[in-house]
């Protein structure tokens, strides 16, 4: 999967200036993306940022209110029913049968489509076979575990040959391993050529498919590019640490933050913290002189650290600072959005 950013004549997807409105609200901001054909690019963004809606735009299930969406050079307004040709989307749940076997449901949709009963049968077992369900194709599906029936549906979705497939939080309450599956359907699907658009909440899965990513905060893109280049453009590294009590996490926080002079922030999991460095901070003996300043400063303010590290920062860090309270365009890598763009190419 090429990284580099796609020109308009070899993208899937193109918009510019996508506009969504419900009522008073812009639910879409006037989006611009442009996605390599053949790849995996990921969206990200918070509950209500826009990325559902985007993809029911794309998809023709929703009618922009402004600006332009084309799919393979088809316009999503003036041709819908040629985008609905090129392309299929796999939602948040299940859409299969429960009450039909694998088999069934496949060659239920083939015939919906137009198949005749032979080449509708022959999809079904071609497909079943590549998402390794052929042993289940005679079961029925409720008795799928969640990551065999999350494969069903993304077969159900590739009946139709789509050139181009939308996956809306596939892997939404599925279990790791399950999850893994879905993953390795992912690769297999551009491998063979097909574009997939993936929206996800989920940093780790972004991170491990998507060759580019877009970051949507309340309708807009906030930032774009490789995963590398978005971690890279946040900070040169970052000071992680985990307290033996995480009762202590303010003082904790306080104290680093006059350590390292820079600003802190919570993690994920309680009693955890993270700061970013900039490259200047990490010039010569500065960065060690700074960790072990730190790790001082909270040995005499009585707080015990169990985990202390300094490395690269992670998918979910650069999620975190774009889409924090205090808003997206005050953070610093929203503020290289363009940077990160041209210094990608």
């Amino acid at each position: 999967m090429d990284p580099t950013p796609a020109t308009e004549a070899d993208a899937a997807i193109v918009t510019r200036g996508l506009v969504k409105t419900f009522g008073g609200h812009r639910a879409v901001d006037g989006i611009d993306l442009t996605v390599p054909a053949g790849s995996v690019y990921g969206v990200l963004g918070p509950n209500g940022a826009g990325k559902t809606t985007t993809v029911r735009m794309l998809a023709t299930l929703l009618r922009p209110d402004g600006g332009q969406a084309r799919v393979f050079g088809r316009d999503v307004v003036e041709d819908p029913d040629g985008v609905r040709s090129l392309v299929s989307l796999t939602g948040q749940y299940a859409s299969v049968d429960e009450d039909l076997t694998g088999v069934e449901n496949l060659v239920l949709l083939g015939r919906l489509l137009g198949f005749g009963k032979a080449e509708a049968r022959r999809r079904a077992e071609l497909l079943l076979d590549a998402f390794g369900l052929s042993d289940a194709a005679g079961r029925q599906a409720k008795t799928y575990s969640g990551g065999m029936r999350r494969r069903l549906d993304i077969a159900a979705s590739m009946v139709n040959r789509a050139r181009l497939l939308f996956l809306d939080e596939p892997t939404t309450g599925l279990d790791p391993r399950s999850r893994a599956q879905v993953w390795e359907v992912v690769r297999m699907l551009t491998h063979s050529g097909t574009t997939v658009l993936l929206t996800t909440q989920y940093l780790e899965e972004a991170d491990q498919l998507a060759s580019r990513i877009a970051v949507i905060d309340r309708g807009s893109v906030v930032a774009e590019g490789t995963p590398a280049a978005l971690k890279s453009r946040l900070g040169a590294g970052t000071v992680r640490l985990r307290l033996r009590n995480a009762g202590q996490r303010l003082e904790a926080e306080y104290t680093l933050r006059r350590a390292l002079e820079v600003a802190v922030q919570p993690g994920n999991e309680p009693g955890t913290l993270y700061a970013l460095l900039n490259a200047d901070d990490l010039t010569g003996d500065r960065a060690n002189d700074r960790v072990a300043h730190s790790l001082s400063e909270l040995a005499r303010a009585g707080i015990g650290v169990s985990e202390f590290s300094l490395g690269q920062p992670s998918l979910d860090e650069v999620f975190l600072a774009l889409t924090d309270g205090a808003g997206a365009n005050s953070s610093p890598l929203a503020q290289h959005t363009d940077r990160t763009r041209e210094g990608d190419r």
